[in-house]
């Protein structure tokens, strides 16, 4: 799939039963999909093995909220949605103006980490020369600014919410979006964060998961193992749009010494309705891997 399919280094497990790890961090996260034949496609970027969080894991693109995501000057960039209907997009449970943050974060952290924008620039602009930029530090309300972009964060189909364990030294807060890449667009990783990008079925990347050829976080994996449900980019957003994102909390168990990821409605887990379909736990195989069940 990527790396030529060598095996992926797999993250050790950073828990602590006893910590009561720091509040989430808001973030936000972009499944991109695209059409291919009779299936789709989803990117993925593999984060550099250096990294703090999800070292050499394969994810989507996405990011945490930056402050600089609500300036009133670069949401005056955002088409599509309205303060108030962006908050309704989320659930309706935050600010107006945090929510449109939330969006454009998804639709910055997508292009910096893939070269794909939600939106359109001015004419003549150079979308690889402008996401160079934004890797050198231009700030990105300079960069679309000078590009004259519209960010379309109606191209944003909210998704779920997951929330870091308070056991984990690092937690976000992320929501997820479903969004169909732009024709014509090419997406790549940004060979800082990430250091491999590709484009794969959903079913392939469970599959290289499975038998050790990469690594999917756990709110990954589950993403991935539901939209293989679906035959289309347009089923999927349909499915997305008619229900409210789901809140997932999970937490982490320690089962005789074997580590399990319960989320709502397994008997490990304090809220006992199942929110989110497929099975209520992960399970870490001795390989380190967590896989659904």
């Amino acid at each position: 799939m990527t790396d030529d399919d060598r095996p992926a280094v797999v993250r050790t497990l950073d828990i602590d039963p006893r910590r009561d790890g720091p509040p989430p961090r808001p973030a936000a996260t972009v499944v991109l999909l695209r059409d291919v034949g009779s299936a789709f496609e989803v990117f993925l970027v593999r984060r550099t093995p250096g990294a703090a969080f999800m070292a050499g894991a394969h994810v989507f693109p996405g990011g945490k909220l930056d402050d600089s995501d609500a300036s009133p000057e670069l949401l005056e960039h955002v088409d599509g949605l309205t303060l108030a209907s962006a908050a309704t997009h989320l659930g309706g449970d935050l600010d107006p103006a945090v929510a449109m943050a939330l969006h454009v974060a998804a639709i910055r952290e997508t292009f910096e980490e893939s070269g794909v924008l939600l939106g359109a620039t001015g004419p003549g602009v150079s979308l690889p020369a402008l996401r160079r930029a934004l890797l050198s530090g231009t700030p990105f309300l300079v960069a679309m600014r000078d590009a004259r972009a519209v960010l379309d964060a109606a191209a944003l189909v909210p998704y779920a919410r997951w929330i870091t364990p308070a056991v984990e030294k690092r937690r976000f807060d992320a929501r997820f979006f479903l969004a169909r890449a732009p024709d014509g667009m090419v997406a790549s990783h940004d060979a800082g964060e990430t250091v491999a990008g590709a484009w794969v079925t959903p079913r392939h990347a469970v599959a290289a998961h499975l038998d050790g050829r990469l690594e999917l976080p756990p709110p990954t994996l589950r993403t991935l193992e539901a939209l293989s449900a679906f035959r289309s980019v347009d089923e999927a957003c349909d499915d997305a749009r008619r229900r409210p994102p789901p809140v997932i909390r999970p937490v982490f168990k320690d089962l005789e010494g074997r580590w399990v990821l319960a989320l709502p409605g397994d008997p490990e887990h304090p809220e006992r309705a199942q929110i989110i379909a497929g099975p209520t736990r992960f399970t870490r195989r001795p390989d380190g891997r967590f896989v659904s069940g």
